[in-house]
């Protein structure tokens, strides 16, 4: 019997040993950028002319790594491997595949500094936010472990005399991982441990931006002895390979983080039935949000201002979870935008492999060039009180960027811009604050910081998000404490980290047998 799940500690960076490790893990890392990285499927390394060009954006001149693009014959490829290993893969029982999790989350917790090295790198995370990463993607291997232990057991029925019944959850078959860019090892290693450990078989088609950090994770499934096939590697462009793989009449189901456009589309296809294909495929999907921290008169205001600050410009914005509105009752507007204005003034911008920056990049030149176009349209719309302003051109630098006096139906109260900009809008009273806070199509997080206990207990029922915070950030989400996913265009409140999550991979089947 494994102890129960804890979550894993973060590292205290100020202890001179941990920093130390953590810039050795970095030396490492730079020793080892510009390798090539090959397509994985069924075990067999494949190498291909094209190339994704995985590059730093703390330095544009820096390569990363170069992975080897798929095509559509390698699609077709990776499905039929992962349909033929299937067969085999689901017979292992459920407990013998949670192990392999366990050893994974093992060999992962050994190489934690390095992996973390590679996010600071390749995702332009910063060294607090690249641990905190890597800390989650050992969370979902510990848990989903334990989840699968828990399920693999007899399932509880109502018994009969006559008959023995007996309920099984069995896996679906093959899967598409479709993971995110910005928790690109956290993320990809809850999506596809979530998938195998229940018996499905996957290809794994990593984000663009962070091929290099998922081509490691191979490394590690390999190293725990993951059987070839269950996992297969294939770095690609969505239009290319994506909605082949998800159109493919083999797939069973389409696990996705992302955009809310490219989830619609994904969902669209998805619905549409391909010539043999034998089954409605399942979508789990997690598509944004556009998340408020709500500020009532009577709370503690620099307690809100802080978390406004860390929610908003943590990893400059780059979560789906950060806040990007502040919902202010007008009482207390003023104090708590100022202070605002003066925290933001205090962040440090620059290439985050230097522990002294708080914030990095953002993760590419579209994503720079959205949002400057955003703080553009958020100069028309509301009144420009700090940032706005791009930072060292030596990278895809944005200073944290803050408005005020924003109306809510304006577009950069209303629009997912996933960067360093925050609007503040001022609410007459605490239910104009909450109409305020449920007017977008998201519904992914949201904080409210108050001392009414009334006001607390209706936000509690009306503020209609998937996540929701008292008195604190509406980012960091633990693993199992609090289970994660939203509402509405936010995507299928999938609850990731959560004791339901599993049984998205999963059908059940009852067996009777008379007596």
């Amino acid at each position: 019997m494994r102890d129960e799940f804890r979550n894993e500690p973060l590292t205290n960076f100020r202890v001179p040993e941990n920093k130390q490790a953590f810039q050795a893990a970095l030396n490492k890392v730079e020793s080892e950028l510009g390798k090539e990285y090959d397509i994985i499927i069924g075990g067999e390394r494949i190498k291909t002319e094209q190339k994704i060009r995985s590059i730093n954006p703390s330095n544009k001149e820096q390569v990363i790594g170069l992975v080897s693009k798929a095509d559509r014959a390698l699609a077709e490829k990776a499905i039929q491997t992962a349909a033929k290993t299937f067969e085999s893969w689901k017979a292992v029982p459920g407990e013998a595949r949670a192990r392999y999790l366990y050893k994974a989350a093992a060999i992962l917790r050994r190489r934690k500094h390095e992996f973390s090295a590679w996010m600071v790198k390749e995702a332009g995370k910063s060294w607090a936010e690249a641990d905190a990463d890597t800390a989650e993607a050992i969370d979902f291997l510990e848990y989903y472990g334990r989840q699968m232990d828990k399920l693999a057991q007899r399932q509880p029925l109502v018994r009969i005399p006559t008959e023995d019944n007996e309920m099984y959850y069995i896996p679906l078959g093959v899967g598409v991982i479709i993971p995110p860019w910005n928790f690109p090892l956290a993320i990809m290693v809850g999506m596809t441990s979530s998938a195998i450990v229940t018996g499905n078989t996957v290809v794994l088609k990593p984000a663009s931006t962070t091929p290099v950090i998922a081509a490691k994770f191979m490394e590690v499934l390999e190293d725990a002895g993951v059987p070839a096939g269950v996992v297969n590697y294939l770095p690609g462009s969505g239009g290319e390979v994506g909605d082949f793989l998800v159109e493919h009449p083999l797939t069973r189901f389409i696990s996705f983080t992302g955009s809310r456009d490219v989830g619609l589309r994904i969902n669209e296809l998805a619905s549409k039935r391909s010539p043999g294909q034998k089954w409605i495929k399942r979508l789990i999907a997690e598509m944004g949000g556009k998340d408020s921290i709500v500020v009532d008169n009577d709370c503690d205001l620099e307690a809100a201002a802080q978390a406004i600050v860390n929610s908003a410009f943590g990893f400059s914005g780059q979560k789906c979870s950060a806040c990007s509105r502040a919902i202010v009752h007008q009482d207390v507007y003023d104090q708590v935008l100022n202070r605002v204005v003066e925290l933001t003034k205090e962040l440090t911008v620059g290439d985050v492999a230097n522990p002294e920056f708080y914030t990095g990049p953002v993760i590419d030149e579209g994503a720079y060039n959205k949002i400057l176009e955003y703080i553009e349209i958020g100069k028309q719309e509301g009144k420009l009180v700090a940032g706005g302003e791009k930072g060292p051109d030596t990278g895809y630098f944005i200073q944290p960027t803050v408005f005020a006096d924003v109306d809510p139906q304006a577009r950069i109260m209303q629009e997912e811009i996933f960067g360093p900009v925050v609007a503040f809008s001022k609410a007459r009273d605490f239910d104009h604050a909450l109409e305020i806070a449920n007017n977008t199509e998201y519904g992914l997080t949201g904080s409210v910081f108050s001392r009414n206990r009334a006001n607390l207990e209706k936000a509690r029922t009306e503020f209609h998000v998937g996540n929701l915070y008292f008195n604190r950030k509406c980012t960091g989400a633990l693993v199992g404490v609090h289970p994660f996913g939203g509402f509405n265009m936010s995507g299928t409140d999938s609850k990731a980290g959560g004791p339901d999550y599993l049984l998205l991979f999963t059908q059940a089947k009852v067996v009777s047998e008379l007596l």
